[in-house]
């Protein structure tokens, strides 16, 4: 897609025939100016939606359900109660929106099967992908002073988020202004996907995760991304392709990461005995997460003004610590008892997912996601994701000792009932599913499975067959398996998804042989992120609620690309591949 495309794509909506009321006949008369109620729907209906960016491509677009003067005046009077109402009823201000979303027709990508390429990339071409993408973040942190990733929103939204799932979100989230901007977001949404503007701000893109696209961009930095970063890092050291100057490079930089997380990202929480536990937040405080100032009053104005901590980062943090060698004493902690407080027990404990949107899945077993602040706050309501619960037993495994996991009965049957919770999602397949997904993708899960997987292994026998007496991994191996051989490596896939690919092949102990699409494709690709790296920036994770919020970047591309080449290189030169 070049300037022609997007040229047309704008040509057509700044020229489209409107039939019905806009998105700003609707908004306008109750939104732009008010007094009274909150402050924050207009605040945000003004800063998201009704910008002179996005006015010109929507204001030509026409909702034709909407010529019904009954179905308007609903939809007119929900969004007064949203701004009017002391306590909304927000499943009753949902419905109109609801309605009005069947039919928007947002896919998952589906791409094409992919030519078989015959003979897999040499080794110094590996080689030279691999020094190019930690030469790049080794320069990104020289220039930065930390490695940044970015977040990016799509306003056509995810394919799993229907009239249904809005509703839950809308009385599953606590904070009115992460309500307020769920509610008009789905809004924006409908008229978008209706709209030729969708083609401008939805482009097609090759393979699943999907592109960064610019300008929309917020650079920030945590602690979740500086654990994988340093990850990287540490592949990139045992690759043996590191100079002395580049290794002492990145030690320097790991140093600093692991810092990051432990240190600046510490935030202290209560436990569910009446204790207190120190946790890592996904968003520090300012200004550690280098916002600029513009997007910094950006997100006060878009409602996410409280970040509390979650589950996952402080279980990606602990592990990278733990990887780098790292000795502080918030390590000793063992995570498993402050994790069994947010298990869901079917039946037994408080609802603990307010926010069931992938309610496909069976709960039980599983850790949700957000963790409640010393004063309480639950911004985000509560969900839960399978990729999360393979970080916890991933950091469990590398720390089994430690926290004294075989000799301690409750801490061993949360580790058994996660395991569990994974076993129903590889049995049914659900795991293969998007919609079973809240923050991740089915070819992140997998490379994620992979990193678990082995960190199972390097464990001894005995303890093995202790965390696995019914051999669940080694299901779990299989259907994972064969989904990246099946399905995702014999398609059309871009570089993100060819490192994932890898990390999933490499850690499984595939064949080297299935290495060769994703190889060939990042190979090929290389140079395609121009001035900013040498890869694109693709989706790494998303937030689906209040809209598709996705966050990458061309560094994080890079960090996946090197682990991905590093395992199979060490694969490959194992497999007596020396050329």
């Amino acid at each position: 897609m070049g300037f022609q495309y997007f040229a047309g794509a704008a040509f057509r909506a700044l020229t489209a025939h409107k039939d019905g009321p806009s998105l700003y006949d609707v908004c306008d008369p109750l939104l732009l100016k008010y007094q009274g109620g909150d402050a924050h729907l207009g605040q945000f209906y003004r800063t998201a939606l009704g910008n002179p960016a996005l006015r010109p491509l929507l204001r030509r677009t026409g909702l034709p359900a909407l010529k019904d003067d009954k179905q308007l005046a609903e939809l007119r009077a929900a969004i007064s109660r949203a701004r009017d109402d002391e306590a909304p009823d927000w499943a009753a201000i949902g419905a109109p929106v609801a309605a009005l979303m069947d039919g928007i027709d947002v896919q998952h990508p589906k791409p094409a099967p992919a030519q078989a390429a015959a003979h897999p990339p040499g080794l110094a071409e590996i080689d030279k992908v691999i020094r190019s993408c930690a030469q790049h973040l080794l320069r990104s942190y020289s220039g930065n002073g930390f490695l940044p990733t970015y977040a990016a929103f799509n306003l056509l939204g995810d394919a799993d988020m229907g009239g249904r799932e809005m509703v839950m979100a809308l009385t599953g989230l606590n904070s009115r202004g992460y309500k307020n901007s769920t509610l008009l977001f789905s809004l924006a949404r409908i008229f978008i996907a209706h709209s030729p503007a969708r083609a401008l701000i939805n482009p097609p893109w090759t393979g699943i995760a999907e592109p960064m696209w610019e300008p929309m961009q917020i650079r920030h930095r945590s602690a979740y991304y500086d654990a994988f970063f340093t990850e990287a890092l540490l592949g990139y050291i045992e690759s043996g392709l590191a100079s002395a100057k580049e290794t002492a490079e990145a030690r320097r930089a790991i140093d600093d990461m692991v810092n990051f997380c432990l240190d600046t990202s510490r935030e202290e929480v209560p436990s569910h005995d009446g204790s207190t536990v120190n946790v890592i937040t996904a968003l520090a405080p300012l200004p550690h997460p280098r916002f600029s100032r513009f997007f910094a009053q950006i997100k006060q104005d878009l409602g996410f003004g409280i970040y509390v901590p979650d589950c996952d980062t402080t279980a990606c943090s602990f592990s990278a610590a733990t990887q780098a060698g790292s000795t502080d004493p918030i390590l000793d902690q063992p995570l498993l008892d402050f994790y069994r407080g947010y298990q869901v027990r079917a039946g037994a404990n408080e609802p603990r997912v307010t926010v069931p949107i992938n309610d496909n899945i069976d709960y039980d077993g599983a850790v949700v996601t957000w963790i409640d602040n010393l004063n309480g706050d639950r911004p985000y309501g509560n969900d839960l994701d399978p990729t999360l619960n393979l970080d916890i037993l991933e950091v469990s495994f590398r720390n089994l000792s430690r926290w004294k996991i075989l000799e301690t009965p409750s801490r061993l049957e949360t580790v058994h009932r996660i395991i569990a919770f994974q076993r129903k999602l590889a049995d049914s397949g659900a795991f293969a599913n998007p919609r079973s997904h809240i923050y991740y993708l089915p070819e992140l899960y997998s490379a994620y499975f992979g990193r678990c997987y082995a960190a199972f292994m390097a464990l001894p026998v005995s303890a093995q067959r202790a965390i696995d007496p019914d051999g669940s991994f080694a299901l779990i191996r299989t259907r994972v398996l064969a989904y990246v051989e099946r399905e995702l490596i014999a398609h059309e896939m871009n570089a993100f998804d060819a490192a994932l690919a890898l990390m999933a092949l490499t850690h499984l102990g595939a064949d080297v042989s299935t290495f060769t699409p994703a190889l060939h494709v990042i190979v090929a690709s290389l140079g395609e992120g121009g001035r900013h790296g040498p890869y694109k920036a693709y989706e790494w994770n998303k937030m689906k609620t209040p809209t598709r919020i996705l966050v990458g970047g061309p560094e994080v591309t890079s960090a996946f690309v090197l682990m991905g080449l590093a395992l199979a290189r060490r694969a490959l030169r194992q497999a007596g591949r020396t050329a």
